[in-house]
């Protein structure tokens, strides 16, 4: 059983708008570092529809400080970091999860990822084609259609709609 001491948590916010959350694990000598994003589908328009989630993946490509994604990857595997990035609705996450005591090169890592990806050109059309692949193979998710469509016929659907 996982024990969260809220009594500790922390919230920061600071003047850039960056907002840092912490909050202790009794015993738990893991931490994860999150950078979460207020974007994804529910912020997009028509024309850029999936923008966020190519940005997500583009953002693991390369950095200023890590040419490629080898080396992202080399260096977060090489911590025992497990890794990855999600864009939902409204989110848009990217995180490491490792040794606490690593706490600082992940912070570095995952922050490298978000604010200096290089976003280079020959790794864009690649991305487009995995990134129709994972849509292909949510549209075969029955439980994910049925959520969506409830979302579309009986929720607020979009922040462009002005719903």
């Amino acid at each position: 059983m996982v024990i969260f001491d809220y009594a500790k948590s922390k919230k920061e916010d600071y003047k850039n708008g960056l907002r840092v959350v912490t909050i202790p694990m009794k015993d738990n000598p893991t931490v994860t570092v999150l950078v979460l994003v207020g974007t994804g589908s529910d912020y997009e328009t028509k024309e850029i529809n999936g923008i966020s989630h190519f940005l997500e993946h583009m953002c693991f490509k390369g950095t200023t400080k890590r040419p490629n994604a080898t080396a992202i990857s080399l260096e977060l595997d090489t911590l025992g970091c497990q890794y990855n990035a999600f864009t939902d609705h409204e989110l848009t996450g990217y995180y490491a999860k490792g040794d606490a005591k690593n706490f600082n090169q992940m912070f570095d890592i995952v922050s490298d990822i978000y604010l200096n990806s290089t976003f280079p050109e020959k790794e864009m059309e690649k991305e487009k084609g995995v990134i129709v692949e994972e849509i292909n193979m949510y549209e075969d998710m029955p439980q994910a259609k049925v959520q969506d469509l409830l979302k579309k016929h009986y929720m607020v659907t979009s922040r462009q709609d002005g719903i």
